[in-house]
């Protein structure tokens, strides 16, 4: 018998083997995984009598629609190859297919087509959320980013909040009873108006406890309503459908929650800039009447409140005047024409019978003339009363000053006639005054008023 080398021998049996296994389909769960630096995986592939050695080279390895672990049951589908340095045949994979998530996927849509029939993602039955929650209650894991994420959005919106967080395992045995009775705790004492229920992204095993019918059913029975924000934007589950409304992220979700105080603070903050628009319009139309106001003639010089007042007056006078004159006219021609008819009547009997007439009527005219001249003169002293209460003079008594200037003597009615160094003469109630003009001040906003 012909002794072959290890060479030889190993290549006879790899001639053999390999042409006969180009296309296997191994079903095991893999162990001792590594991950290259240079992209391939390597790993064996065991069932309770026997394993094999696994490559999965990078090219293939990029199409995974995720990194496979220890513990995962796949199918490999590949080839058989001998592997001559060592002396050791290994499979090489070139498709890989996770056998739990095929399961998983199948019981996902047996439970959501069953709940689906039950009625559970009815849009009718969905709670609206309340418009102002003040406490807002958040069932997820107390050290995962999805709490951190709520706060963050919370605190940047709003102050005051009030958050309560239920802590519960996310994944794992016992996830989906914790997420189930952290929401039976929340409806029990009432102590929350809006839930958050959620957790960060990841596989389909790593979100399946959203998936449970337990936790589905108290979604379903609670009577607080609940804000689902599970996984990633692409990323679906029971909860999602159950919930009163799906959030794409749980940032989102904190954003949902207090979306409508959000609108409200947005409506009050655009009303308060109105309002505020709205003053000062209305201030500056103010503003701009009074300076108008202030630039008015009638209060820029006493004498233009006092003008005309002063002119009735003098016209009243000379009123009263020309009438007291052309009575006593009248009054004088009539004693006239009875001294002639007098003269002219010789007797004495008719002499003294117009005497008595002429006493009678003097009498009487005496007593016309006294009375109405004592009416003009009531009339007259009222009329004087009303201009002296008028009179500059009296002004004067009240705080005001009229001046004068030195060289034209004539009253000064606006600053534009005065001069800085100029000499003034004041007139007071109670005298006069001599000043000297050190400024001259244009601005009339502190005129009278």
């Amino acid at each position: 018998m012909k002794a072959l080398s290890v060479t030889e021998l190993t290549f006879a049996i790899k001639s053999l083997l390999e042409p006969n296994f180009r296309a296997v389909a191994v079903r095991g769960e893999i162990s001792n995984f590594k991950l290259q630096s240079s992209g391939h995986l390597y790993f064996s592939l065991k069932d309770a009598g026997a394993q094999i050695s696994v490559a999965l080279f990078k090219g293939n390895a990029s199409q995974l629609a995720r990194m496979p672990k220890d513990g995962d049951q796949v199918i490999a589908l590949g080839e058989l190859s001998i592997y001559a340095p060592r002396g050791n045949y290994q499979l090489i994979v070139r498709e890989l297919q996770f056998l739990g998530v095929g399961e998983l996927l199948l019981k996902f849509h047996q439970l959501k087509e069953a709940l689906q029939a039950r009625g559970w993602f009815d849009p009718a039955r969905k709670k609206p959320l309340p418009k102002l929650p003040k406490r807002i209650g958040v069932v997820t894991s107390p050290t995962g980013a999805v709490i951190q994420d709520i706060l963050n959005v919370l605190t940047r919106r709003f102050r005051g909040f009030h958050v309560i967080l239920n802590p519960v395992k996310v994944q794992g045995d016992g996830a989906a009873q914790e997420i189930a009775q952290a929401i039976n705790d929340f409806n029990q004492y009432n102590l929350a108006d809006v839930l958050i229920v959620g957790r960060g992204g990841g596989s389909i095993e790593d979100l399946w406890a959203f998936n449970e019918e337990i936790v589905a059913k108290a979604i379903f029975e609670s009577r607080i309503p609940i804000i689902s924000a599970v996984g990633h934007e692409t990323d679906y589950t029971i909860a999602d459908w159950v919930a009163d409304v799906r959030a794409p992220t749980p940032s989102a979700a904190a954003e949902i929650a207090i979306a409508e105080k959000a609108n409200l603070l947005k409506f009050l903050a655009s009303a308060e800039a109105h309002c505020f628009h709205r003053l000062r319009q209305q201030l500056l139309a103010i503003r701009q009447k009074l300076q108008s106001l202030q630039k008015h003639p009638l209060f820029s010089s006493p004498y233009s409140l006092l003008a005309q007042p002063t002119q009735q007056l003098d016209d009243l006078q000379a009123d009263l005047l020309a009438a007291t004159t052309h009575l006593l006219q009248q009054k004088k021609a009539q004693l006239q024409s009875y001294s002639k008819q007098l003269a002219l009547l010789e007797p004495t009997q008719k002499i003294a019978q117009w005497k008595s007439h002429l006493t009678t009527y003097r009498e009487r005219l005496t007593h016309v003339m006294h009375h109405l001249l004592a009416q003009k003169k009531e009339r007259c002293q009222r009329l004087v009363e009303h201009l002296r209460s008028i009179h500059p003079q009296h002004l004067l008594k009240q705080g005001y000053a009229i001046l004068f200037s030195n060289q034209s003597h004539s009253i000064l009615r606006s600053v534009d006639e005065i001069a800085p160094e100029q000499t003034l003469r004041a007139l007071l109630s109670d005298g006069e005054l001599s000043a000297i003009v050190t400024k001259v001040n244009h601005d009339t906003r502190n005129s009278l008023l």
